[in-house]
């Protein structure tokens, strides 16, 4: 959900920017995102269906300037496979975007309903242009 909220959102504001996502872990791999993700994104105008589920590899942190975690397990998990400290200093929890060092992070809504998604959707959708403001500012 993420990645489909900011890159529309990205390509909306005109930003040419490479945006992709991954888990973790390979247990999802290659799957599309969950029906009630979909739902949800499609529901809000983004359609996520031409996503695919991949795995996080070490060449990431070469190939973004950013990586951004939705909880404080997978910022453990990315952070002790980067090579070197300004490695780990690109990961960072995506809600502290809109809520700078607060460390919050994104509630997992796979075993809620759709009204987990939804807020979920709120969350990441406020980061994202958090973000993106940032990113405006810089470039200026």
């Amino acid at each position: 959900m993420a990645e489909g909220v900011l890159r529309s959102k990205a390509e909306e504001k005109g930003f040419s920017i490479e945006i992709d996502s991954c888990g973790t872990g390979d247990w999802h791999a290659g799957e599309s995102p969950d029906d009630r993700a979909q739902k949800c994104m499609k529901d809000h105008g983004y359609d996520i269906s031409d996503l695919r589920a991949r795995q996080f590899r070490t060449e990431d942190f070469d190939r973004f300037d950013h990586i951004f975690v939705m909880d404080k397990e997978n910022y453990k998990n990315v952070v002790n496979l980067a090579p070197t400290n300004e490695h780990k200093s690109k990961v960072n929890l995506f809600l502290n975007m809109s809520h700078p060092s607060e460390n919050r992070v994104v509630p997992d809504p796979y075993f809620g309903g759709p009204e987990g998604f939804n807020h979920v959707y709120d969350m990441l959708a406020e980061a994202a242009d958090a973000f993106l403001i940032e990113k405006n500012e810089q470039v200026r």
